[in-house]
């Protein structure tokens, strides 16, 4: 079985080895993609339709449906901003849609503070080669493919 994850916010794909934290670049976590935000105040959606597991204001995760878990995260080193700037609009154990908004955030606001904006797309613990069609270098919507999770 195959699941389509979608992109979590509007940006450039990029390689998940660009990413400026070495738990990401080295897929400590799992494999995926990253995404480059573009613009400023948005929401972050969910990529895969399933249940929210882990809920933190720049970070969560949600179980597909049909396997696996979906790890996104909102910046690198935005858990130094307690939760200020990120707004949540789901809450854990809640059923969600692909696409769904969960967070709204501010790109734009992070940076602004010292933070990379960059989001990792992560298939948690999943080996590498469950992942088929990555797309990097890529311009995405909210909710455009990022990668299939085969499994």
């Amino acid at each position: 079985m195959s699941t389509e994850v979608g992109s979590p916010v509007a940006g450039l794909t990029t390689s998940l080895s660009d990413v400026p934290d070495p738990v990401f670049s080295q897929a400590m976590v799992g494999p995926g993609v990253a995404v480059k935000p573009s613009g400023g105040e948005g929401d972050a959606v969910a990529p895969v339709a399933g249940q929210v597991v882990t809920l933190h204001p720049h970070a969560f995760v949600i179980a597909a449906s049909s396997g696996g878990a979906v790890l996104v995260h909102l910046g690198i080193d935005t858990v130094k901003l307690k939760g200020e700037g990120f707004t949540l609009h789901v809450s854990t154990g809640e059923a969600v849609e692909a696409g769904q908004k969960i967070i709204t955030w501010n790109p734009t606001e992070v940076e602004s503070q010292g933070y990379s904006s960059i989001c990792p797309v992560v298939a948690l613990d999943a080996p590498a080669e469950s992942l088929a069609d990555l797309r990097e270098d890529t311009q995405v919507l909210p909710g455009d493919a990022l990668f299939n999770l085969e499994g």
